[in-house]
């Protein structure tokens, strides 16, 4: 059984603040207050300062973080599988792109086996969050995250390309970064995967979005295909977003001739491996 201060401890790491932890769980701020002071004593190192009565964690309540978010995971398999069941059950995220348009055969050929699956489908960040919460036992992500601080395994690489309508001026041709910035672009909200990667490539041409004439930020791809069908702007995402509709075409930008892994990304626990070695054998 987790001791009640490691959960307080992994409360305030996420919220970084005394007042919302002790409200969060349903206690006083000096009892909060008291559960750290217990933990410091305990592992002889301090883990929170003030600055500017900003709170920040040290790198000492950092490793900590990452070894108590392992063990309540490992906590909560145990209590699962302790529970008589059929086959393998497992909770998975997926960011959008992989989630729509990549893993249905292979969750379809997983059930076949007689498992069961839960998947959430979520931008990046909210599934980052999921993972250290211990909510899911991995997430099959694309673009960018913190290999510092979780496990992860190659999926497959996928080209990131521009897509348009194919009655667009741009369909199948090369164009320069300049061409761009006179279309409308259609971006994913703020912490998905497509829009960091095409931030990054933007800033390696020293151009940021805000230098786009017209930008509709959207979080359903089905929404902005139907947007480019209509010939209402340009998106950059994923070959496997637009491969099997007719009605848009790709473009490329001069010199982003790239691919992007998409990852499984995982909590350094037994279990996580165990999970993304069980479902990795159903892919097709």
């Amino acid at each position: 059984m987790t001791d009640i201060r490691i959960e307080t401890f992994l409360t305030l790491c996420r919220v970084m603040n005394y007042r919302k932890t002790a409200e969060i769980l349903n206690m006083t701020q000096p009892a909060v207050t008291q559960h750290i002071h217990f933990l410091e004593e305990h592992y002889g190192c301090r883990l929170f300062n003030y600055d500017r009565r900003t709170l920040t964690m040290t790198k000492e309540a950092e490793l900590l973080k990452k070894y108590a978010e392992n063990v309540l995971y490992q906590e909560k398999k145990l209590k699962e599988e302790l529970l008589p069941k059929e086959g393998v059950s497992l909770s998975i995220g997926a960011t959008k792109t992989i989630g729509q348009y990549v893993i249905a055969d292979h969750i379809g050929a997983f059930l076949d086996g007689g498992n069961s699956i839960s998947v959430t489908i979520e931008n990046t960040e909210a599934l980052l969050l999921a993972l250290s919460k211990g909510e899911i036992d991995f997430a099959l992500i694309e673009g960018f995250f913190d290999r510092s601080r979780y496990s992860s395994t190659l999926y497959r690489k996928e080209p990131f390309t521009g897509f348009c309508s194919k009655n667009h001026p741009f369909a199948e041709k090369t164009v320069s970064v300049s061409e761009i910035l006179n279309e409308r672009l259609i971006l994913r909200e703020e912490g998905s995967g497509t829009r960091d990667i095409l931030g990054q490539l933007l800033a390696g041409e020293n151009y940021t979005f805000s230098q786009f004439g017209k930008i509709i930020t959207i979080s359903d791809f089905g929404l902005i295909t139907k947007l480019l069908e209509q010939n209402k702007g340009i998106t950059f995402a994923y070959r496997s977003v637009g491969e099997n509709n007719g009605a848009l075409a790709e473009f490329r930008v001069k010199g982003w001739d790239i691919s992007r892994e998409f990852n499984y990304v995982y909590l350094d626990a037994p279990y996580s491996e165990y999970a993304v070695k069980t479902f990795d054998k159903y892919r097709k």
